[in-house]
Parts: structure tokens; C-alpha cells; sequence
């Protein structure tokens, strides 16, 4: 009776956490800022999940990926490479922005 108690405790310890294990792994996706231009555009992510952008700086100048909406900034030096790491989000579309090269279109997060 006791080894059917313990296998049922962890079975059910098992079934609260697992999820938990899952959603914690990061959704990866990589971005290049070069001078103002950002590639891609616009990053699709999995919604309720973290999310992982590893940027690269390939231009000349220094940058800055910058998103008021997910309270995030980075600044990166030229040839520098830098991670940003987002809460899971819902579902929408989320704006972001070289603010050193604000002339040029802003990118876009789009999370379904």
C-alpha cells in the first residue's frame, strides 16, 4: 500500500511540474540591426511563451532595439551581439525600433 501511495504522489508531482519544465524552455529567433535596418522585419513567436531574440549589430554605427510596449532596450556597439529575453506574451502585435535610427521603419513582434 505504501508503494502505491508514493507512486501516486509522484505521478501527480510529475503531471503539476511537467508543464511547468515546458514552458519554461525559450523560443530562439535571431535579429540583425545593420544602420537602422532590422532583418527580418518581423518576428513571429509562439504566444504564452518566452522568447529569446539574439541580435546581432552588423553596421557601423552603435544601436539600440527598443520596444516601449515590452519595456525592453539594448544598446549594442558595431560587431557586438547581445541577447534580449521576453516574458511569454499573449497574442498580438508588439512594436520595435532601432531608437538610434529612427528614420527607418520599425519592426514588428507578432505573438499567435
Amino acid at each position: 500500500m505504501k508503494s502505491f501511495i508514493f507512486t501516486l504522489c509522484i505521478s501527480v508531482v510529475s503531471l503539476i511540474y511537467a508543464p511547468m519544465t515546458i514552458a519554461a524552455e525559450k523560443f530562439t529567433l535571431e535579429l540583425e540591426m545593420n544602420n537602422g535596418e532590422l532583418t527580418p522585419p518581423i518576428l513571429s513567436v509562439p504566444a504564452k511563451t518566452p522568447v529569446r531574440i539574439k541580435i546581432r549589430n552588423t553596421g557601423t554605427e552603435p544601436v539600440e532595439f527598443e520596444s516601449t510596449q515590452l519595456r525592453k532596450e539594448k544598446v549594442l556597439a558595431p560587431g557586438a551581439n547581445s541577447v534580449v529575453v521576453i516574458a511569454p506574451l499573449k497574442p498580438g502585435k508588439y512594436t520595435f525600433f532601432d531608437d538610434f535610427h529612427l528614420a527607418h521603419p520599425a519592426g514588428e513582434i507578432i505573438a499567435e
